[in-house]
């Protein structure tokens, strides 16, 4: 130490000690601040630079060794002199100097340990480097065996502490945190110097102080207090609090990170709420669907008997352009209550996107719209609609984030999950196809993107959106077997990405549609508890040529068809009936005639149920609403497959189909 250096903390727990070094070292003409505990240091040294600290080993709340540490880890004090003042120096065979102290000397009788104390002080200004581990001794005042003791039992809880998979921490009557072991340290994100000497109620949110304070007042007894709060860095965590009962009155607590367990209980709670909203919305869209059916069987009756040239069929092909739009409302309602994909075919995402982007941007011209998308990008499985639906919906909310205009960057990656990653969202690890949406606008709070997919939640005001938007995109993706997360910041715009599972299938070239209709003159069951539907349908089956039965039960239809089963070629069969469904009719059918050809037809979509009859062998399933274009389309080609063929064979040739016939210009 030079002479310059005149500034000497002490601390040491023995107020007489204190008051005899204090009067001491202030004759010696040092500048001199004494404290008790380790706390106190703490918070001096905020203000205080020492050249010299004098640190007791045993002392309240926080110990000269834990002190030592702290100190020598902050980099303003890296080249102060630490000294240890201990009784117990004689008995400690540890390397004072793996705690960053300069030096040791033995507790003994004042006017010894005092002059011990001078002589080190001017040995250190002239040379302050790191003393040996040595320890100037003054009289052994200290039993052996008790010393011995004593450190083996704080060895041994130290170990025990650092091991707990829990966080420890131990607070004063004050609410000043005086120990803190690695996980606790780890669950606040604090360092440990900051940590210590701070107040524990400043760890929580404001909205919990109260609260905690409360289980601190009532030293830990709940009584119907709930002990789960919100860390200022966004953690949740459960505390358990334990009194000492000493003099001091110091309180251990046990706090434990539940951020994961609690994530896992809004997933849930999010999947229960959608799956009770989803079987609402289902029902409304099956029941839509069946009077979109009846509304689109009679306008395309009408349009077969009507003059192209009539002033009402333009208007007719308008209510069909109508039925259309209101059946993809229903597609959305299913998207999120069922998972519901239509027509899965393997898709190319960049070209797809790239389709869809174009669409969009002629739409909003205030919107720039950017897009990168990875060469050699993932063949995916999806339902064309479906994913271009959820891509506009994140394009709509993107661009009702950017009022006064912005841009939108949308791109396309080969990802790869991990175990770890895919089990924080349920899905299978591997390979996905990322596609991320962008925007540049006004970005969320925590609070609303914790919302955000929920069914009808809305930041607009009334009348200005319906909250279906983000939520048929959830279900849209989740029916897919993908997830969809977002990052958003108030001011820095959100990022949504999408993870779809990868396809090793190949790309197929699109199939063409045709307005050509396909006749035939079989005898058809058509099975259906909606009376509206079997009439539609009924007309339109037989001005396709076809003889017709009609059944308005699963047991009726079992009838029937038992009494007709070699007049019978091809059932049409609803899926949702009382008393006896679709599937329970259609495996009675199977045992009457093992080769029974039958179209399953649903206001619900390929999914679930549906799947499952389509795998114990029905030939064909027909999305309600359907038109009579592809009611003919789709018996045509269900009767002309051979009896042996399953779903999984070869569809038949052109050749085998009858050919078409024009449904506006050509008579039946």
């Amino acid at each position: 130490m030079t002479p310059q250096m005149k500034k000497i903390l002490v601390v040491d727990n023995n107020p007489i000690l204190l008051k005899l070094l204090n009067v001491f070292l202030q004759k010696q003409g040092y500048e001199v601040v004494t404290a008790e505990d380790g706390l106190a240091v703490l918070q001096i040294l905020r203000t205080f630079k020492p050249d010299v600290i004098f640190v007791d080993l045993v002392m309240p709340n926080i110990d000269g060794e834990k002190l030592c540490r702290i100190i020598r880890g902050m980099p303003h004090l890296c080249d102060v002199v630490l000294i240890i003042l201990s009784g117990l120096a004689a008995e400690l065979e540890v390397d004072f100097t793996e705690w960053g102290a300069n030096a040791c000397i033995a507790k003994g009788p004042f006017p010894s340990m005092s002059q011990k104390i001078l002589q080190l002080l001017k040995r250190f200004e002239t040379d302050h480097r790191l003393y040996e581990n040595n320890v100037i001794g003054t009289e052994d005042v200290f039993p052996r065996e008790i010393t011995r003791e004593l450190l083996s039992v704080k060895k041994h809880l130290e170990i025990i502490l650092s091991s707990i998979a829990e966080g420890i921490l131990e607070i004063t009557s004050r609410t000043k945190i005086v120990y803190a072991n690695p996980e606790a340290i780890a669950i606040t994100d604090l360092l440990e110097v900051d940590l210590l000497g701070s107040d524990f109620l400043d760890l929580f949110n404001d909205q919990d102080v109260p609260k905690v304070l409360q289980l601190i007042r009532r030293q830990g007894k709940a009584d119907g207090l709930k002990n789960e709060f919100n860390l200022i860095n966004g953690k949740d965590v459960s505390i358990k609090i334990t009194p000492i009962r000493d003099e001091e009155s110091k309180l251990i607590v046990i706090i434990s990170d539940i951020s994961s367990r609690k994530r896992l209980e809004a997933d849930l709670r999010q999947a229960h709420k959608l799956e009770a909203i989803g079987t609402l919305a289902g029902g409304i869209a099956h029941d839509f669907n069946n009077l979109l059916m009846g509304i689109q069987g009679r306008t395309s009756l009408m349009l077969m008997n009507i003059d192209p040239q009539h002033p009402h069929a333009e208007h007719l092909k308008a209510v069909e352009e109508i039925v259309r739009s209101a059946s993809d409302l229903t597609r959305q309602l299913l998207g999120f209550a069922r998972g519901g994909r239509y027509e899965v075919k393997p898709v190319d995402l960049n070209e797809f996107i790239q389709k869809s982007s174009e669409l969009f941007g002629r739409t909003r011209k205030e919107v720039t719209i950017q897009c990168q998308y990875q060469p050699g990008i993932w063949t995916v499985d999806i339902d064309r609609g479906q994913i271009e639906q959820a891509l506009l919906n994140l394009c709509i909310n993107a661009w009702q984030a950017m009022p006064g205009g912005g841009c939108l960057y949308i791109s396309t990656e080969n990802v790869v999950l991990g175990e770890d990653f895919s089990k924080s969202y349920d899905i299978r690890p591997g390979k996905y196809v990322k596609i991320s949406v962008q925007d540049t606008g006004m970005g969320m709070d925590d609070k609303t993107k914790q919302r955000i997919f929920e069914p009808f939640f809305t930041t607009k005001e009334m009348g200005r959106g319906t909250g279906l938007g983000l939520a048929s995109a959830y279900g849209i993706v989740k029916g897919h077997g993908g997830i969809i997360t977002v990052d958003s910041q108030p001011g820095d715009g959100s990022t949504f990405h999408i993870y779809l599972p990868a396809s090793n299938k190949p790309i197929l070239a699109d199939k063409k549609g045709t307005d050509e209709l396909f006749l035939g003159t079989e005898t058809i069951l058509l099975v259906d508890d909606e009376e509206v539907i079997t009439d539609v349908s009924r007309e339109i089956l037989e001005t396709l040529g076809y003889n017709v039965l009609v059944a308005g039960s699963g047991q009726e239809a079992i009838d029937i068809y038992r009494a007709n089963t070699h007049k019978i070629d091809l059932v049409i069969m609803d899926m949702i009936m009382p008393q006896m469904s679709g599937g329970e009719t259609f495996d009675v059918l199977k045992t009457i005639n093992p080769d029974v050809k039958v179209i399953l037809s649903s206001g619900y979509s390929l999914k679930g149920q549906a799947a499952q009859i389509m795998e114990r062998g029905c030939r064909a399933f027909l999305q309600k609403p359907f038109n009579i274009k592809d009611l003919s389309k789709k018996v045509r080609t269900v009767l002309d497959l051979p009896n042996d063929y399953t779903p999984s064979s070869d569809p038949p040739s052109q050749s085998q189909v009858q050919q078409p016939v024009n449904p506006y210009t050509d008579t039946p």
